[in-house]
């Protein structure tokens, strides 16, 4: 399990709130809170997602083998909608 610290809950206007200690500082100034039962979840925001063409831009150039393909010709391109 993780290091615990106690922490007090304190007012805010009409928010309760608390001060995170150093020890478990999260990057970024965006957090997402949610409840699970009795227990308070704080996540960091995460950077936005790569896309596909960045994440395949990023890769570097494929070194290996492609299977040889079982059949005699191509799948059909017919697509009936």
């Amino acid at each position: 399990m993780s290091a615990e610290h106690h922490v007090k809950i304190f007012r805010n206007g009409s928010a309760q709130a608390v001060a995170i200690p150093a020890e478990f500082e999260i990057s970024g100034d965006e957090a997402v809170m949610r409840k699970e039962g009795d227990r308070l979840v704080i996540e960091p925001v995460n950077a936005p997602k790569q896309s596909l063409i960045e994440w395949l831009r990023s890769q570097p150039p494929w070194e290996g083998e492609f299977p040889e393909l079982d059949i005699d010709e191509p799948p059909s391109r017919d697509v009936n909608l």
